[in-house]
C-alpha cells in the first residue's frame, strides 16, 4: 500500500501536473493551482496531526503497476482486494475523468496514466480524530472532500477529481448489546459498528452471537456508510424491512467538525435526513447502531433458465410476473436477473439468454420453498426453456456471506421501483418489455423483490425513505457496460443510454412517478429530487443547509448538488 512517505515527494508533481486552476473565488473549490490551496508545508501538518495516515492516492491501475509483479486479473477483479487501495472504486469507471480535455485516464489499456477523477490525498482514518482533522482541513482550506467506506458504489460518488478523502475503512470495530437504550427507552438488541466493517465481517460477527441483521449480500459494502443512508434493500426486508428502518443511532462527524450522535431523541432531524436522504451528503458516519434479530435457517433456491429466444425470455417474464405474489406469505427476498449472451461466464449460457432466480425462504423446508415455486418453474418448461434449479437449506448469516464480489468492470446502472399495482394488473406488459430490453441488447436487467411484507407495514416509521418504496414490489435496475477500449463517445453513450433510451421503456412497468433507489441508480437523472427522494426533498435540503450551510459534503445527484457543477467543484 501506499504510504504516508510519498505523499510530501508527490505533491509538488501535483501541484504542477494539474494545471492553474482559477479557484481563487469563493464560489469555486481550491484547487492545485489556485492561491488558497494548501502547501507542502500545511499537507505536513496535516499528515502530523493524524499520526502520519495521510497518504497520496493514484488510481487502481497505477497502484498495480508500482507492485512488484503487478497486479493479476483476479486481482483486479476482487472487491477484497480493491478495498485495500485508497483510490479503487469496484467500477473502474468511476476513477476516470472522461470529460477533461483531454480525457485524464488510467485503464490497462492506456500507454499513460493520468489522476482522472481520484482524490489527491487521502486520511485513511483510524479514529473520530482522525476523521475531524480531515474534515477541519478540507473545510478551512475550501477543499473539496470525498468520503468512502468501501467502494461499492453504482454513482462514484466516493470519489472526486482534486478532492481530499476521508476513508473510513479501517473503523473495524463491533459490539453486540442485549439491551440498547435510546433516552433511556430499551431497543432490544443491537449492533454498533465502524462504519468500515464489511457486511461478510458483519454476518460472521452476528452468527457468533447469534443474531442477524438486515444487510445485503455484497462482502466488502459497509453496513454504516452510504448503504443505510440510501435506504438499504436485503434478502431480509421483505421479513424485517430495510436497513433505515432498523438503524437505531448514528455518531456523525459534521460540516464543523463536531462529533454528534443522532438518535429519535437527539438531533432527531439529522437522525430522519440520514436514514433514506442519501449517501455523501450529510456527515462522515464513524459507526452505526442496527437492531438484531435471532439467526434462523432458511432455504435458498437457486434457478437457473436457458433459452434461445428473446421472445421465450418475455414469456418467462410474464409468467413470473403473475406468480410473483404467490410467495407473499413467505416473506421471501428475491433477485432475478435476465441476461443477454455471453454476460454470464458460465458454459452453459454460451450463445443463450439466461434467467437466473434466487430465492430466501426464511425458516421454511427446502419441500415447502421447492413446492412454492414449482409452478413457476414448470411454465418455463412448458414454453421450451431449459431449466435447472437446487434447493438448499442454511443458516441465514452463512447465506448471505459472500466471500469476494466481482467487481473491476466499467458499469453504469439506472433503476426505478415497480409498484405492486404495476404486477397484479399488468403482468403480460413484463413480457413486452423485457423482451425489447434483450433485443436491444441491453446487457442484464437485474429484479430485486425485496419491498412488499415488512417494507410496506414500515410506512409509519419516521425516516426519509422514499414513499415509493411503501408501495413497491420490485426495484428494477439495468446494467450498461463497456470494455476499456470503447472510445470517449462511445463511453459517454453508455453513460446516457439509460436516461435517453431505456427509462421510457421501464416506465411502461413502473410508470412516471414511481421513484428510484438512490444506492442504484442514475447519477445523471435529470430530476433526482423526485426520483431519488420524492416528497422529503424540500425538508432534506433545509436540513442539508442547518448541518452543512458551506456545502462541504456534496455528491453527484445527493442532496444540494444542483447548487454545483458536475465534478462538485465550482457553484452554478
Amino acid at each position: 500500500m501506499i504510504t504516508g512517505r510519498f505523499f510530501l515527494s508527490l505533491t509538488l508533481v501535483l501541484l504542477i501536473s494539474f494545471g492553474l486552476a482559477d479557484a481563487s473565488i469563493q464560489r469555486c473549490r481550491n484547487v492545485p493551482g489556485a492561491v488558497g490551496f494548501p502547501s507542502t508545508a500545511e499537507w505536513a501538518a496535516l499528515n502530523a496531526s493524524v499520526a502520519g495516515r495521510l497518504v497520496a492516492v493514484v488510481p487502481t491501475v497505477k497502484f498495480c503497476s508500482s507492485r512488484p509483479g503487478g497486479c493479476t486479473p483476479q486481482q483486479f477483479a476482487s472487491s477484497v482486494f480493491l478495498n485495500e487501495i485508497p483510490g479503487a472504486m469496484n467500477q473502474i469507471n468511476w476513477e476516470q475523468d472522461y470529460d477533461s480535455v483531454p480525457p485524464s485516464l488510467c485503464l490497462h489499456n492506456s500507454t499513460a496514466c493520468g489522476q482522472g477523477n481520484v482524490p489527491l490525498f487521502a486520511v485513511l482514518a483510524e479514529s473520530t480524530n482522525d476523521i475531524q482533522k480531515g474534515v477541519d482541513f478540507a473545510r478551512a482550506n475550501n477543499l473539496r472532500l470525498a468520503v468512502k467506506a468501501s467502494g461499492h458504489d453504482y454513482l462514484g460518488r466516493s470519489t472526486a477529481k482534486n478532492s481530499l478523502l476521508i476513508s473510513t475503512h479501517k473503523l473495524q470495530s463491533i459490539q453486540f448489546t442485549d439491551d440498547f437504550r435510546v433516552g433511556g427507552k430499551s431497543k432490544g438488541t443491537a449492533v454498533t459498528v465502524g462504519s468500515g466493517v464489511g457486511l461478510a465481517t458483519l454476518y460472521r460477527a452476528a452468527k457468533t452471537n447469534g443474531k442477524i441483521v438486515v444487510g445485503g449480500t455484497a462482502s466488502t459494502l459497509a453496513a454504516a456508510g452510504g448503504y443505510v443512508q440510501g435506504g438499504g434493500h436485503s434478502y431480509l426486508s421483505p421479513t424485517f424491512g430495510l436497513a433505515a428502518d432498523n438503524t437505531l443511532e448514528l455518531t456523525v462527524v459534521l460540516a464543523d467538525g463536531s462529533v454528534v450522535t443522532a438518535n429519535e431523541v437527539e438531533n432527531t432531524d439529522l437522525f430522519w435526513a440520514m436514514r433514506g436522504g442519501g449517501a455523501g451528503s450529510w456527515g462522515v458516519i464513524v459507526s452505526a447502531t442496527f437492531q438484531t434479530f435471532p439467526t434462523f435457517n432458511a432455504s435458498i433456491s437457486t434457478g437457473f433458465i436457458f433459452s434461445n429466444s428473446s421472445q421465450v425470455m418475455g414469456q418467462l417474464t410474464s409468467a413470473h410476473a403473475r406468480h410473483i405474489f404467490d410467495w407473499d406469505s413467505f416473506r421471501v427476498g428475491q433477485y432475478f436477473v435476465l441476461t443477454t449472451p455471453d454476460f454470464l461466464s458460465m458454459p452453459e449460457s454460451s450463445g443463450k439468454f439466461v434467467m437466473m432466480v434466487r430465492t430466501f425462504f426464511p425458516n421454511v423446508t427446502t419441500e415447502v420453498a421447492a413446492g412454492a415455486l414449482q409452478p413457476f418453474f414448470d411454465e418455463a418448461t412448458a414454453v421450451g426453456a431449459l431449466v435447472t434449479v437446487e434447493t438448499v437449506e442454511s443458516n441465514i448469516n452463512d447465506a448471505l456471506i459472500a466471500a469476494d464480489d466481482p467487481v473491476g468492470v466499467n458499469m453504469v446502472v439506472g433503476s426505478r421501483l415497480v409498484p405492486a399495482t404495476a404486477y397484479k394488473n399488468s403482468p403480460t406488459t413484463f413480457g413486452d418489455v423485457y423482451t425489447q430490453f434483450l433485443d436491444s441488447r441491453t446487457a442484464a436487467v437485474f429484479g430485486f423483490l425485496v419491498a412488499g411484507g415488512k417494507v410496506a407495514e414500515n410506512a409509519n416509521i419516521p425516516n426519509a425513505i422514499h414513499p415509493g418504496w411503501r408501495t413497491a414490489k420490485v426495484h428494477l435496475s439495468l446494467v450498461n457496460t463497456w470494455d476499456d477500449s470503447a472510445s470517449i463517445a462511445q463511453v459517454q453513450g453508455n453513460e446516457t443510454l439509460f436516461r435517453d433510451t431505456q427509462l421510457p421503456l421501464l416506465e411502461k412497468l413502473s410508470g412516471t412517478n414511481a421513484g428510484a433507489y438512490s444506492n442504484e441508480a442514475d447519477v445523471l437523472e435529470k430530476n433526482f429530487q423526485d426520483t431519488f427522494f420524492g416528497p422529503n426533498y424540500a425538508r432534506l435540503s433545509a436540513i442539508k443547509s442547518k448541518y452543512d450551510p458551506l456545502d462541504l459534503f456534496i455528491v453527484g445527484a445527493g442532496v444540494g448538488s444542483e447548487r454545483w457543477d458536475k465534478a462538485g467543484i465550482c457553484r452554478i
